[in-house]
């Protein structure tokens, strides 16, 4: 765009000039748009590889594990390539079976306990590594770390040997300290007893990843608050609940929660310690699934009660969560 000027040229005669004026930018949107959208669309394009292999090695095999649980099939169906619908016959016969509720009832108490154990031990291991010196602190670490590393059918078959009926040590310690009655105890015959080694196992294998993770937790409070209370005549009880435990609350909260999946969805370490024995006393909902879809070769039954299990699962978390949220809203 121009506008027309007069002026006087070196001759005395009048000029005409032309004075420039900057152009609107409406003309280049355009240009700077395209950029801008580029920059937005940028963390989603990064982002959907990770979803396509999500879609792929999760979505998938969940949507085929739903056509299964509608369907009867069972190795005459498998050998004659057949596809037997039955609508929600297997889902019917779960759920009006009493061993499904009981088996419900003892994988809730099991997580409750087993959850309480961990975080309970875990913080306060957590809070031992925030007060020693350098050189403990390191070697608890690379203690934590070691446990945390191992895999877990070797860690379980570890648990199987400390506890064996013959030759395991704990016996042998037992025995040696007086109690020559559990010399030769089975540590896997009862319903109890088993579940005590499984949840010494599980509290084992869960404490070093509660305990890094609330140590981390712990180096992000400022020292000047600690300070400040100790100025205000709070104690070591008083510190923590006024400073530590406000910050630490939503660390916890998220380690509580992963903890309650990982352990609700236990399978290796039960299964492979006495496979859901004695009597299938110490089944969970993912050794009920696993025994009844591959173990009778009830695969649509199976496939049935593993969505139940995630149900459950639903269920136990979205509970938890809206009692966290309630309990920050009443704090605000």
């Amino acid at each position: 765009m121009s506008v027309q000027t007069e002026g006087t040229d070196t001759a005395g005669e009048p000029a005409v000039r032309k004075a420039r004026v900057p152009a609107s930018p409406r003309g280049d949107d355009r240009t700077f748009g395209a950029p801008s959208r580029r920059r937005a669309a940028a963390p989603y394009l990064l982002l959907l590889p990770a979803l396509l292999a999500t879609l792929v090695l999760l979505g998938w095999p969940l949507v085929k594990n739903g056509m299964l649980s509608f369907q009867n099939l069972n190795p005459r169906q498998l050998i004659q390539h057949l596809t037997e619908w039955n609508g929600v016959d297997n889902y019917e016969e779960v759920l009006t079976a009493e061993e499904f509720w009981r088996v419900v009832e003892r994988s809730v108490f099991f997580t409750a306990v087993n959850v309480a154990l961990i975080m309970v031990l875990g913080t306060l291991i957590g809070l031992l590594l925030a007060r020693l010196g350098k050189r403990m602190r390191l070697l608890l670490l690379f203690g934590l770390v070691l446990a945390w590393a191992m895999p877990v059918i070797a860690a379980t078959t570890v648990y199987k040997w400390l506890f064996a009926q013959r030759f395991g040590v704990v016996n042998w310690v037992l025995d040696k300290l007086g109690w020559h009655s559990m010399a030769d105890h089975n540590w896997l015959e009862t319903q109890f007893s088993t579940f005590a080694v499984v949840t010494l196992l599980l509290v084992w294998q869960s404490i070093p990843f509660v305990a890094i993770n609330l140590y981390a937790a712990t180096t992000t409070i400022p020292r000047e608050l600690y300070e400040a209370a100790a100025l205000d005549g709070a104690g070591t009880w008083k510190g923590f609940t006024s400073v530590t435990l406000p910050f630490l609350r939503p660390f916890l909260y998220a380690t509580t929660f992963l903890e309650v999946i990982w352990i609700f969805k236990a399978f290796p370490q039960i299964f492979a310690m006495n496979e859901g024995g004695p009597d299938h006393l110490t089944e969970t909902l993912p050794i009920y699934a696993f025994v009844e879809g591959v173990g009778n070769q009830h695969f649509g039954l199976g496939a049935a009660i593993s969505f139940l299990t995630i149900a459950v699962l639903l269920v136990i978390t979205s509970y938890y969560l809206r009692m966290v949220l309630k309990q920050e809203e009443d704090e605000l």
